[in-house]
């Protein structure tokens, strides 16, 4: 008897085209009760368990770099579980798409290995870390959606602001505070929470002031990886001032990360890369709003 051996014990499918293979029926039996998963007239067996940040997608394909800068290629197949946990976006223990999976998301994948590579068989993000990553891609609207009422009640605000600053591309810079990561990570530290509302509260006493925040990173490791490191240091802030700090989502310049550009120290000694592992947060007023009001 000819049967197409595709079997877990996980119960996930994994749709890859397996071919056709000669097997007797036993032999199917004792296949289904053990982890392997017979690919293309391969077996499969348990891969290594990757950690990391989603750096780039290219079809069925999600590259993941590791904190050292390592980068995995892993398939994604329409058997893969992908769940997200916590935060709150309505989306705890819930199952999401591969749409889903965006540059930017640390995940933890789980995967099986044959001799083409690798495939995820589960894949877990939080939910908090999407709304980050949402965000960074222009998804604000998504991000604040706990704030949708405050929104609102201040939409007549944030128009009437918007007009204001309409064609104004110059600022005054009326306060810069930079906040400092460990290297590799995107943790605000106690002191950083601190000097984070600091800022904000100066601003708040400003009429008319928008906050800035620009992340960095120093000259160490892969760029495309500080690339993604920069904007999730830059979201994370965001997400504190916002969250923390009730800074309003409204009177905020969109984030932005600028990998190891424009450093602000020597990037030869380690004293000089710790200064360059920052998040920038500027307060900006118009000189053309402040002019009027003058």
């Amino acid at each position: 008897m000819k049967v197409t051996a595709i079997t877990k014990t996980a119960g996930i499918p994994l749709l890859l085209g397996a071919l056709a293979l000669p097997m007797t029926l036993s032999a199917q039996e004792t296949a289904a009760e053990n982890t392997n998963i017979d690919v293309y007239g391969q077996a499969m067996t348990e891969g290594p368990e990757v950690e990391g940040i989603i750096t780039a997608r290219t079809g069925d394909t999600m590259t993941v770099t590791l904190e050292n800068g390592t980068r995995t290629d892993i398939i994604i197949d329409d058997g893969t579980e992908i769940k997200a946990t916590g935060g709150f976006l309505g989306l705890s223990s819930k199952k999401l798409t591969s749409r889903q999976l965006l540059n930017g998301l640390p995940v933890e994948v789980e995967t099986l290995q044959f001799s083409g590579g690798l495939v995820a068989s589960q894949i877990k993000l939080k939910a908090s870390d999407l709304e980050t990553a949402a965000m960074i891609r222009g998804a604000t609207a998504q991000q604040f959606a706990e704030h949708r009422t405050d929104i609102d009640a201040n939409a007549a605000a944030a128009e009437a602001l918007r007009g204001r600053m309409a064609n104004i591309d110059q600022y005054n810079v009326r306060g810069v505070t930079n906040v400092y990561f460990d290297s590799g990570k995107w943790n605000i530290s106690a002191d950083g929470q601190r000097e984070i509302c600091d800022i904000a509260s100066q601003a708040e006493a400003m009429d008319n002031a928008l906050l800035l925040v620009v992340g960095y990173t120093d000259s160490d490791g892969d760029e495309d990886y500080n690339q993604v490191l920069s904007e999730r240091r830059a979201g994370r802030v965001v997400n504190y001032l916002q969250q923390k700090c009730g800074w309003q989502p409204w009177r905020m310049l969109t984030p932005t990360g600028m990998s190891e550009s424009d450093p602000a120290a020597d990037n030869s000694t380690p004293e000089g890369k710790a200064q360059n592992r920052r998040v920038s947060i500027n307060i900006l007023v118009s000189k053309a709003t402040e002019e009027a009001e003058g």
